[in-house]
């Protein structure tokens, strides 16, 4: 992987104070061991406060994994809940194990299967989180159109795609980003932050 930040910037940011949750910490403990790709502490923390000050009642991630970045979600949500979406049962088993130690089951509801056709059955979706896989972003911000609020936000992650986009030369996943990063950047009103691997945020106006 290539840095998309100065690492020693990176390990600076990682190193200050803050208030650990045991739960997440063990969550990235076991992402860690297992080599399971999650947005890790710094993007959650952003995560935390767009939905703090976003105070939406609808969450929904396409693409959730054991529910690392849900969690991030679901401990900022006031009222209102996030949907968790994987196509590998293990992983929701999993997620719905840590939200119970957290104490956030309430607020989270569990699925099973493709989460873009998941995601179609709900409306009024006040943020669209994405971390599928990278070739159907694309699709996913498309299919998903009409779902989402006047205002709404979509977040994506791993939109720098280990800084693969700055090339000439790119594969199929590379290319998809960069294809969607550009849909995003004309239909929507786009930023990207440069942190950890890329994290798009597009306002829905």
């Amino acid at each position: 992987m290539e840095w998309i930040t100065n690492p020693q910037v990176e390990e600076y940011i990682k190193s200050l104070p803050f208030e650990e949750d045991t739960v997440l910490k063990e969550m990235e403990e076991f992402g860690k061991k297992t080599n399971f790709p999650i947005v890790g502490n710094l993007v959650g923390r952003f995560l935390y406060i767009i939905t703090k000050i976003k105070k939406p009642s609808l969450v929904v991630e396409v693409g959730s994994g054991f529910g690392y970045s849900a969690y991030w979600f679901a401990k900022a949500i006031d009222k209102g809940k996030v949907v968790l979406t994987d196509y590998r049962e293990e992983n929701i088993n999993m997620a719905k194990q840590f939200f119970e130690k957290g104490k956030l089951t309430e607020k989270a509801e569990f699925y099973i299967g493709d989460g873009i056709e998941i995601a179609k059955n709900f409306k009024n979706i006040d943020i669209l989180f994405l971390d599928l896989e990278k070739s159907r972003y694309l699709e996913a911000v498309k299919s998903l159109k009409e779902n989402i609020s006047k205002e709404g936000l979509i977040i994506a992650d791993n939109v720098l795609w280990h800084g693969n986009v700055i090339k000439e030369n790119v594969d199929k996943k590379t290319d998809a980003i960069k294809k969607f990063n550009e849909y995003m950047f004309l239909n929507y009103f786009s930023a990207i932050l440069p942190v950890r691997d890329g994290l798009l945020l597009a306002l829905n106006i």
